[in-house]
């Protein structure tokens, strides 16, 4: 049986999917976390078995190694195991791809270069790409990019104020998470087709947060900018923020530039305003004054950018929340959507907290949804896309 297995590699995990090539069905998922730390592997078959493993007997330390270890888990719950294509995610595609493509040397190549535009992802995500080639030889490999559904923007919404031949080479806004989107949005069209063609956005709220205002399922309009540092405060990254912030760092304070991007990448965000974490989970528990304003400006800066979005698109039809926390938590739900009435927009306070699929009220003119995102079996539909171009048969659930 021929199964198509997906990677999404960062800095510390690898997490996996595995997918039938024919149907997409998937048996199984889980990831690999704490390489460095301590590494461990967790996953879950489709027949509801779970493994949680202790891998700090030596043998994992990096991306082959932890590869080395899924395929072992795979192995040992299926019986007939033959994976023909590798599909991945790569937060970076740049100018030139704005489309999935089959990896070879010359791109693998091409994507090093963007590294600088992503460095908290890219470099695992070739990583994962290398560890897979030698785990996998003869399969197809297939970079899937988040920044591909966001190539279509007006340029007006696409450009920042800069000559341009800036522009030109490439200085402009990508956006990201646009895996996710894509396949948030053909959920939608499943469970809401009239709300799908028309003016949504999306609320993909993690340890990396974004909106995106879609228009006809097209992204028009990103939060997020030339690198996923922009807009919404993150997990550990700040956010939108004045670039004057970083010449003063500079040229007043002597941070040096691995200074800066470590403490825009990894000590801002909840975890710097918190002083605590970069889970949101933990904030709602601490209960202390610093978690409480973290929060506090979580939510501001996402019911900012809302507005943004309802401009960009000129009314709103729908509000999609997903990713960790849009998906779970009932209270960032709450406060993001306190007194948008004039936009049309209430909640239902008993769905809300129980996680239902549509969580607005009657009386709401914008319809909310929770829908869990899956950018696993998106990079699979991309990579089964591949290798029906290439000459398989396939039929796509």
């Amino acid at each position: 049986m021929a199964q198509i297995l997906t990677l999404n590699a960062g800095s510390s995990s690898i997490k996996f999917a595995l997918f039938d090539a024919n149907t997409l069905d998937e048996p199984v998922r889980g990831q690999v976390e704490g390489l460095g730390t301590h590494p461990r592997l967790s996953a879950r078959t489709a027949n509801g078995e779970e493994t949680d493993k202790n891998l700090e007997d030596g043998t994992v330390g990096d991306h082959a190694s932890a590869l080395k270890a899924i395929l072992a888990l795979i192995e040992a719950s299926l019986s007939d195991v033959h994976i023909e294509a590798v599909g991945h995610r790569v937060v970076h595609g740049g100018l030139d791809y704005a489309a999935p493509v089959v990896i070879d040397a010359e791109r693998l190549a091409d994507l090093e270069t963007l590294i600088p535009l992503a460095p908290l992802h890219q470099p695992y995500n070739l990583s994962g790409i290398r560890a897979a080639e030698a785990a996998f030889p003869d399969s197809m490999q297939v970079a899937c990019f988040d920044t591909a559904f966001h190539r279509h923007h007006p340029w007006v919404n696409d450009t920042y104020a800069l000559p341009p031949k800036f522009y030109d080479e490439g200085i402009r806004r990508y956006g990201f998470h646009g895996l996710s989107y894509e396949y948030v949005i053909q959920t939608l069209q499943q469970i809401a087709p009239t709300h799908a063609a028309g003016r949504v956005v999306v609320s993909h709220l993690g340890n990396g947060a974004s909106m995106c205002a879609i228009q006809g399922g097209q992204s028009v309009g990103s939060t997020m900018g030339f690198t996923a540092l922009d807009g919404l405060p993150m997990g550990t990254r700040c956010g939108q923020l004045d670039p004057g912030v970083v010449l003063y760092l500079m040229m007043e304070k002597g941070l040096s530039a691995s200074e800066i991007e470590t403490l825009l990448y990894t000590d801002s965000g909840l975890k710097g305003l918190s002083g605590l974490s970069n889970d949101m989970r933990e904030l709602e528990a601490a209960g202390t004054p610093q978690a409480r304003r973290a929060i506090d400006y979580f939510v501001f800066r996402i019911r900012r950018e809302l507005g943004a979005m309802a401009a960009i698109l000129a009314g709103l039809d729908a509000l999609v929340f997903c990713g960790g926390i849009g998906e779970n938590a009932w209270r960032i739900r709450e406060c993001v959507c306190q007194n948008f009435g004039w936009l049309g927009l209430e909640l239902d306070e008993t769905l809300n907290r129980a996680g239902e699929t549509i969580v607005s009220s009657r009386r709401s003119r914008v319809r909310v949804f929770i829908i869990r995102t899956n950018e696993e079996l998106m990079i699979a539909r991309h990579t089964a896309a591949k290798r029906e171009a290439a000459g398989h048969s396939i039929v796509v659930a």
